[in-house]
């Protein structure tokens, strides 16, 4: 299924620019952005997510990837209709039942010039396992490395990663061997993502993940949040908060020696809140506003 229409004289200009910043990308090196949304997204009042979807587009066509959906039908109607009122008006559907389809031509076809590829939610291991290391997948890589928009919510979040959690119990303490994790499309590294955050209580099994990966970073993003990534940096943006989860200064953790059944314990995490505006460096693992990572330690010693 795909939509289009011309491009109407009033976006002409965004369309240049949109073009223009891709060719930049193209030329730098530079990939382009990722917006990673924790699901719930807004699609009919302000939509401050998918209104920054449309802006980063710049009148360029979106190719909404419905393949994370065992039942796709409906998924991409409602987006059409949020992101048409945006001014977004050249959309395409994207859908592979198996992975014989991604050989087929006219799925291939509808990612030639697009300027972002939008992945809804459903269940992450359909996305990972259907196309990864296929046409598809390659098209995909090749629309971000020259400077295009991938976004994703929900389970289009949580593929991003390298290491992608796939299913762990919700609203309790993780119990050893309660998570279970696959690779991902490695979109971006050194960071585990879940998704419905607060809302499904999933703090728990993502301390499970870090503490099974304390190299990476633990990210949890609530509904009608995203953050938006590039450069090695994010910003957050929309009505809830991103947890971010850090085990590298972990000093002690049970996840190797204790029972399955047994409660995760681990000593010395760290965690960041952050909200509308808040940045963070990935590189770093530091939040950007934070000038001074020592005056921090300092604080964490001082006896009161």
């Amino acid at each position: 299924m795909a939509r289009a229409s011309s491009i109407p004289i009033s976006q002409a200009h965004q369309y240049e620019e949109s073009v223009e910043t891709m060719v930049e990308r193209t030329r730098t090196g530079s990939k382009g952005p990722l917006i990673i949304i924790g699901g719930g997204e807004d699609k009919e009042g302000e939509r401050v997510i998918l209104r920054e979807v449309a802006r980063r587009l710049g009148g360029g066509r979106l190719v909404i990837a419905t393949v994370a959906s065992h039942e796709p039908e409906g998924y991409f109607e409602a987006y059409e209709r949020a992101f048409v009122d945006l001014g977004v008006t050249d959309l395409a559907e994207l859908y592979v039942k198996d992975r014989a389809e991604t050989l087929d031509p006219s799925k291939l076809d509808l990612l030639d010039g697009a300027a972002g590829v939008f992945f809804s939610g459903g269940d992450q291991l359909r996305i990972s396992s259907q196309i990864g290391d296929t046409p598809v997948e390659q098209r995909v890589r090749e629309i971000h490395e020259r400077g295009g928009l991938l976004a994703g919510t929900s389970a289009g979040a949580s593929v991003m990663s390298e290491t992608m959690l796939v299913k762990g119990t919700s609203g309790e303490s993780y119990r050893i061997g309660d998570v279970h994790m696959a690779p991902g499309l490695g979109l971006v590294r050194n960071m585990i993502i879940d998704q419905h955050f607060a809302e499904r209580g999933r703090f728990g099994r993502l301390f499970g993940a870090v503490a099974h990966n304390p190299r990476e970073l633990g990210i949890g993003i609530d509904e009608d949040t995203a953050l938006v990534f590039e450069d090695e940096r994010f910003e957050v943006i929309g009505s809830g908060c991103v947890y971010v989860v850090d085990g590298a200064g972990v000093t002690h953790s049970n996840i190797a020696e204790a029972e399955p059944e047994r409660s995760l314990s681990m000593y010395d995490v760290r965690l960041h809140v952050l909200s509308a505006g808040d940045t963070f460096d990935v590189a770093k693992r530091r939040p950007a506003e934070v000038p001074d990572v020592g005056k921090s330690h300092a604080i964490e010693r001082t006896v009161i």
